[in-house]
């Protein structure tokens, strides 16, 4: 089964508040460029056109800043090798440690900006080229800046960037150096990826030296992506290797009594908000840290956890649970997935969606042969067109729900890089408590000519629609903004807002048959836009009205007694106190309801 590309597994993270929240690695990852300084990577056709090295210094430049935001506190280096001059801790010749092993930061990506405008200009005499390299000592630096930092890393990584596809063509010594030492990265878990590169019309050949020094996960070298021409497409596969991306969850898949498989379950797609703001303080600048402690209200005594009960009122009493009842009444089963069946995939409808997908793939530490089994299992369903209907218990705490895996099989670009995995979409199905019935107003139904109209103006302006295509615009905009302070640059890069409509766009290419569904469908005189005016349910007067009527009409003393005000509104709830002259504690509802009980007794 081919490697999940874009999303490798890590160690299982459980620290979400909630389901579908994402999680919150407790772990570093390290990242390393490891960057050839040869002659060849600083030759182009065209002085317009960029070097290899400028791409690599580009790609690190550009991995800085994304980390800054998505994981800022992941480490990253940047090595040359094939340099005369060298800088090392072990003394190692043509080695150089441009940027030793750290936290993204402003002072970094100014140094790789530098070198970008002028530094690569100058980089022969600054820096030197020479041939004489040892590869398997340029490995060894990475091993070592690995071992060396002070911070945990878990996730490492070494991206090797060269356009030589034989070195040390003359030196087989040399050769089986590198292999040995590829061979003890492999197995002190530092992964080395390949990112080579060519000029126009040029060629890479894998086999002659580096499939020898690269291992995936189940010691399998699968077919590897074509060599980078372009920007684009070198970042394209940086992107995909910068990181180790982590699964949500391990649990075991049953098949049926005695026959599981491990999976990982990942989240592919969340939320991107903004980070919430960080109180400093005022003399010191330094964060602040916020402590919490309960303290009861008749004595100050500071209260801990276990003095601390959860309680529900149920029938006008309140009752009370310990900790340990709470987490036993959310406990069902142990985690995982339980094969309830088969369904056609048509069965699954658009509507079903109650909240966002998973996605699975086996893990074959957890089981040993899940990779074969869920291989099969992913195979058999593609060929029939049925989905697995599972019984999903994510965790310990969480409730049981009903899950459709929909199949996906894998697909490669034309450059032989991965962009959608192979595995099962984890599709949760509602109960039948979930769905209701709408009642839809009866309005004027658009006739066959309008209906035909609307279609040829859809078909018009139909575009194959991509979510990567467009960014948050107001995320792009604030981390612009704190990008141009941070680097002390006079204003933020342009940004493009693509979610705003193409006018022109859309004018050029269906304008006529717009102008022709608005005259079928908009009569005389209509503007769009226009507010109406508001009805009298909207007048303030007729809302008192109203609940001075439904006031009139209530015992409140009974429905405290029966248990009932859960089921009245606030504003009502809030004039039952103004009436009986009860001061509540605040607003809130859980807090009128309560002053209530109080007030009558119950």
């Amino acid at each position: 089964m081919a490697d999940f590309g874009f999303a490798r597994f890590g160690e299982d993270e459980e620290n979400e508040e909630e389901e579908g929240q994402g999680y919150a690695s407790t772990t570093k990852d390290g990242l390393i460029f490891l960057v050839d300084c040869s002659k060849s990577m600083f030759d182009s056709e065209d002085e317009d056109q960029e070097s290899h090295f400028q791409l690599c210094i580009k790609c690190a430049k550009t991995t800085l800043q994304n980390k800054i935001i998505s994981s800022d506190k992941d480490l990253i280096g940047v090595v040359f090798f094939g340099t005369d001059k060298a800088k090392n801790t072990s003394d190692f010749k043509h080695i150089y440690i441009y940027q030793e092993l750290d936290q993204p930061g402003a002072p970094r990506i100014l140094e790789l900006e530098d070198m970008l405008e002028n530094g690569y200009k100058k980089f022969g005499k600054d820096f030197g080229h020479s041939t004489a390299f040892s590869l398997h000592e340029a490995l060894w630096t990475c091993q070592n800046m690995f071992s060396n930092s002070t911070q945990k890393v878990g996730s490492k990584r070494i991206l090797l960037f060269t356009n030589n596809d034989n070195p040390h063509a003359g030196s087989p010594q040399l050769q089986r150096q590198a292999r040995t030492k590829a061979s003890d990265l492999n197995e002190t878990g530092i992964d080395l990826e390949l990112m080579h590169l060519i000029q126009e019309g040029e060629t890479f050949d894998v086999t002659k030296f580096y499939k020898d020094l690269l291992y995936s996960a189940d010691d399998e070298i699968t077919e590897l992506p074509d060599p980078a021409e372009k920007l684009e497409e070198l970042m394209s596969r940086v992107r995909t290797k910068d990181h180790k991306k982590r699964a949500l969850r391990r649990i075991p898949f049953s098949l049926g009594k005695g026959l599981n498989l491990g999976v990982g379950v990942y989240t592919l797609v969340r939320s991107c908000p903004k980070p919430y703001g960080v109180k400093l303080s005022r003399n010191t600048n330094e964060e602040l840290k916020t402590h919490t402690k309960s303290y009861l209200e008749d004595t100050g005594e500071v209260l801990m956890p276990q003095d601390l009960k959860k309680a529900q009122t149920y029938g006008g009493r309140r009752i009370c649970f310990e900790n340990d009842e709470v987490t036993e009444i959310k406990r069902f089963e142990e985690p995982g997935f339980y094969l309830m069946g088969f369904k056609p995939r048509a069965s699954l409808k658009k509507y079903y969606h109650v909240k966002p997908g998973q996605f699975i793939y086996p893990d074959e530490n957890t089981v040993s042969g899940s990779t074969t089994l869920f291989s099969a299992l992913l195979k058999k369903c593609l060929d029939r067109g049925v989905m697995p209907i599972c019984k999903y218990i994510p965790g310990k705490n969480f409730p049981p729900r009903f899950a459709a895996l929909v199949p996906q099989e894998e697909e490669l670009d034309e450059h032989k890089v991965q962009i959608t995995p192979p595995g099962f979409h984890v599709i949760i199905l509602p109960f039948a408590d979930d769905f209701r019935k709408v009642k839809l107003d009866e309005t004027v139904r658009a006739n066959t000519e309008q209906i035909d109209k609307a279609k040829d103006m859809i078909k018009k302006l139909a575009f194959t629609f991509n979510s990567e295509s467009f960014e948050n615009p107001v995320l792009q905009k604030y981390w612009r903004n704190i990008e141009a302070l941070a680097l002390d640059r006079d204003e933020p890069e342009e940004m493009v807002d693509y979610t705003m409509p193409n006018d022109a766009g859309m004018t050029k290419r269906a304008g006529k048959l717009i102008d022709e569904f608005k005259d079928l469908v908009f009569p005389a005189g209509y503007e769009p836009g226009k507010k109406r005016k508001a009805g009298a349910a909207a007048d303030p007067a007729a809302k008192k009205a109203k609940t001075d009527g439904a006031l009139a009409m209530l015992d409140a003393k009974t429905e405290a007694e029966n248990g009932r005000l859960g089921k009245l509104t606030v504003a009502l709830l809030q004039e039952v106190c103004k009436k009986q002259g009860i001061t509540p504690a605040s607003k809130k509802k859980a807090d009128l309801i309560e002053a209530i009980n109080d007030h009558f007794g119950v």
